[in-house]
């Protein structure tokens, strides 16, 4: 639903229980904000359909219809309004279904207040921020060209067959800070044609020329020799598009990743494509067959980003930059960080810290659970291997 700022917050409360909603009412409105309690699910759909809210509070148990459904059918009238739900049995199941659903917040009975004013806080500021998202979008004259529109210079065909040729990795450590040790490296591409300087270029040629899949391809073939010929035993991170999920290569039990597969993470970008992949679900499983582990990144991003916990079942999920930046400053990204981390443990994830440039950042991911950090403070991408400072 549409909301005007000038006005009061208005929140939605849905639970069968009287006393909880009374609670969360008193805490609310002395917190400044208008609230309008219901006691089932069907009601809370009359009054969301009547008027505007900022925020809906839900307990998953209801008369009538749950709290699941509640968010089901408000998902689709409105993707922005945060909406946190609650339950008094807390289980994984209902927590991966609840944020696949782009619930902003899962939380267990019972509620302290204090906890109360802290998690609505954090949803109407990322509401907010969700809105904003939004108006800038539409704000926009008109949508940035796509790719193909423009030209193809003569020369790019060529320039680009050199860069696969010249390609190669550099390596940056993925550390677990409390055990001082090295969990892995991740590979990241670069190419020594000095016309496409920088992996973003190279990447943008490979979707102009309609060549992802030939990139891809080098990519997983040259990323694990040095791994090989070194033996080294930590996990290899390799960055997977996600239309490479579509191509039958990356399945074959001779492909150049599969003799060393125990060790490979694959960590899925672009997870706004992860709509083309209709038979995703049986994709991933047949790469965990094979003996892959999945990871997802920019973890965080937005708090309908999480839905990548229910989309892809990831082994591991990397925290966006936005959140790991200062965060030891913003106590609006510690909180977030914080659930993420509590999430993830609950579901046997590991949360990898990435972009950590300052031992402020450092701590503060550790404080907050997250103890496997990648980033400049930690070591720079370099040839096979680079090193960890510790004594950052």
């Amino acid at each position: 639903m549409a909301t005007n700022l000038t006005e009061p917050t208005r929140i939605l409360i849905a639970d069968d229980d009287a006393a909880i909603r009374r609670m969360l009412q008193r805490v609310l409105e002395k917190a400044g904000h208008e609230v309008v309690c219901v006691d089932d699910g069907k009601k809370a759909l009359t009054a969301f359909a009547e008027q505007d809210f900022h925020l809906v509070l839900t307990d998953l148990g209801m008369p009538k219809l749950g709290g699941l459904e509640l968010l089901t059918t408000i998902r689709k009238q409105d993707a922005d309004v945060p909406v946190i739900v609650f339950t008094g049995s807390p289980d994984a199941a209902s927590a991966i279904d609840a944020v696949n659903l782009d619930a902003t917040k899962y939380l267990a009975k019972p509620l302290s207040p204090d906890r109360i004013r802290a998690e609505v806080e954090d949803a109407l500021t990322l509401g907010r921020m969700a809105r904003a998202r939004r108006e800038a979008r539409g704000a926009t004259s008109r949508p940035p060209p796509i790719v193909s529109e423009r030209a193809i210079p003569n020369d790019l065909p060529g320039r680009f067959d050199n860069a696969l040729k010249e390609l190669h990795m550099a390596y940056q450590p993925i550390v677990h800070w409390p055990q001082r040790t090295v969990f892995g490296f991740e590979g990241l591409v670069r190419t020594r044609e000095k016309s496409i300087p920088h992996p973003g270029a190279l990447f943008d040629a490979a979707e102009r020329l309609e060549r992802l899949p030939d990139l891809s391809r080098r990519i997983r073939t040259v990323v694990g020799d040095p791994i090989i010929d070194q033996a080294v035993t930590s996990a290899l991170f390799v960055n997977l598009h996600a239309r490479d999920l579509l191509d039958e290569g990356l399945y074959a039990p001779d492909a150049p990743l599969a003799k060393m597969a125990e060790q490979v993470v694959f960590e899925i970008t672009e997870r706004a494509n992860l709509d083309a992949v209709s038979d995703l679900e049986q994709r991933v499983s047949r790469l965990r067959e094979l003996g892959y582990r999945i990871a997802v990144d920019d973890i965080g991003a937005g708090y309908s980003g999480l839905n990548s916990f229910a989309l892809l079942r990831p082994d591991i999920v990397k925290l966006d930059l936005s959140l790991v930046r200062n965060v030891d400053q913003d106590p609006l990204k510690q909180r977030l960080v914080r659930m993420i981390c509590e999430l993830s443990t609950e579901l046997g994830i590991s949360v990898v810290g990435e972009g950590v440039e300052t031992v402020g950042e450092r701590d503060a991911l550790l404080g907050l659970g997250c103890d496997l950090l990648q980033g400049y403070l930690l070591a720079r991408p370099g040839p096979p291997f680079p090193t960890p400072d510790f004594d950052a």
